[in-house]
């Protein structure tokens, strides 16, 4: 039997992808590694990996690659766990950190900036310990868990799943399932039923897990903040956010 290499987030929000995989038989096939995006996408673009949940920015770099499932890390508005936050409205910081656990997010908020707020703060890349850094006009964007209760903190958030959806009307799609070569049908078959099937068991999946601070509603993230399936709205919003991504320089993480 084959066997797989595969890089996935290690996110909140993958656990319903990684509980279908886990609990099916695919996972004797798979040898299971898990990182930040940043991470993952490197990984696939090193060919250290044979499959990976990579965030969707990094496929502008890639000569060759194949979205390998109708399973994904998206949203239809309202994200809640990408964003920019910060002390002052948006329209009074004069710079904004990026978060350099995605590539995604950094063009995502270069581009919103540009498009929607048509604002040009100057933008710098961030390292850990920048969370401690956004106060006065700094702002930043951050990503993923460390996002949960800097609502408390921080009086002005911006989400930024649900700006992408008032300037474009699409939903978004943070990371795909993507491999730089061809696999067997019959493994990616099993790959994709397992994803399916961890994503009906959200319900179950809830009751398993235990909110990480007390303010996050963990059954209303998984239910109406995360939208996991790459159905044709999502792949015409990847297709009109790569077409940006191609043509700009991004702020190195």
């Amino acid at each position: 039997m084959d066997r797989f290499k595969l890089s996935a987030v290690s996110y909140l929000n993958t656990k319903p992808l990684l509980y279908g995989l886990l609990r099916s038989d695919v996972s004797e096939q798979l040898d299971m590694e898990l990182a930040i995006p940043s991470e993952c996408a490197r990984r696939l673009v090193a060919g250290t990996t044979d499959l990976a949940l990579v965030p969707v920015a990094v496929l502008a770099e890639l000569p060759d690659y194949r979205i390998v499932s109708d399973y994904c890390i998206g949203t239809n508005g309202a994200v809640a766990t990408v964003g920019i936050y910060g002390e002052v409205p948006i329209e009074e910081m004069t710079s904004i950190y990026l978060d350099h656990h995605s590539r995604t997010s950094i063009m995502l908020a270069q581009l919103l900036l540009e498009e929607y707020w048509q604002l040009a703060p100057h933008l710098l890349p961030a390292k850990e310990g920048y969370l401690d850094k956004i106060g006065g006009t700094v702002g930043g964007v951050v990503i993923g868990d460390r996002t949960i209760g800097l609502d408390q903190r921080f009086p002005y958030f911006y989400d930024l799943g649900e700006v992408w959806k008032q300037h474009t009307g699409l939903p978004f799609v943070f990371a795909a399932w993507v491999s730089r070569r061809e696999l067997p049908a019959d493994f990616l078959e099993l790959f994709n039923e397992a994803l399916a099937s961890g994503v009906a068991k959200v319900p179950e999946l809830q009751l398993l897990l235990s909110s990480p601070d007390p303010s996050f509603d963990l059954v209303h993230y998984f239910t109406h903040n995360i939208d996991y399936h790459l159905d044709a709205g999502k792949r015409e919003a990847l297709e009109r956010f790569l077409t940006y991504v191609e043509k700009k320089e991004v702020i190195p993480g």
